[in-house]
């Protein structure tokens, strides 16, 4: 498995993992899978401000993707990471979730984030909890049913994980 920046070519392979877990699952509370065209557009987004968008691959094509992005917008959170992570659904459970947390904290700690949460759709999604706490992610709160969809109610887990050195000193 190689984890690398995306390339233009696989933005289809990763809008059908996608679009995958948007209708079929519920780590992500989107309801209608979004075209090629808009996540091309959010990956430049992301990647013009200098945040990664990762995919794992192998001979298969593309196994999964993860990125991260600031917290939110406004200036103070701007040491403050939140990550996301799709996986194909038919190696899910095989460490491609894992592997492409595991970069994504690195990057982001050379970038100079101190701090990375991940916000986990479903208090049901064991896989993505069990993966986030295995590499050392406190759960910090749950916002109870958020969340409707598949005529549901659907809680919204955080989890928190210091980088660097954390909240030990101010950063430069």
């Amino acid at each position: 498995m190689d984890i690398r920046a995306i390339e233009s070519a696989e933005f289809a392979e990763t809008q059908a993992i996608y679009a995958h877990h948007v209708l079929h699952g519920t780590g992500t509370f989107e309801e209608v899978p979004p075209s090629i065209e808009e996540i091309e557009g959010r990956i430049l987004a992301l990647t013009s401000r200098g945040w990664p968008w990762l995919v794992a691959t192998d001979l298969t094509g593309v196994l999964g993707f993860g990125y991260f992005q600031q917290l939110r917008d406004r200036s103070a959170y701007r040491f403050t990471a939140e990550d996301s992570i799709y996986v194909r659904e038919d190696v899910r459970g095989q460490g491609v979730g894992k592997a492409l947390v595991t970069r994504l904290l690195e990057v982001a700690a050379e970038q100079n984030f101190r701090q990375m949460i991940a916000v986990i759709g479903d208090s049901a999604n064991v896989g993505s909890i069990g993966v986030h706490a295995s590499l050392g992610f406190q759960r910090v709160g749950t916002l109870r049913s958020t969340g409707m969809k598949f005529g549901r109610w659907l809680d919204t887990v955080y989890m928190q994980r210091a980088l660097g050195l954390g909240d030990a000193d101010l950063p430069d």
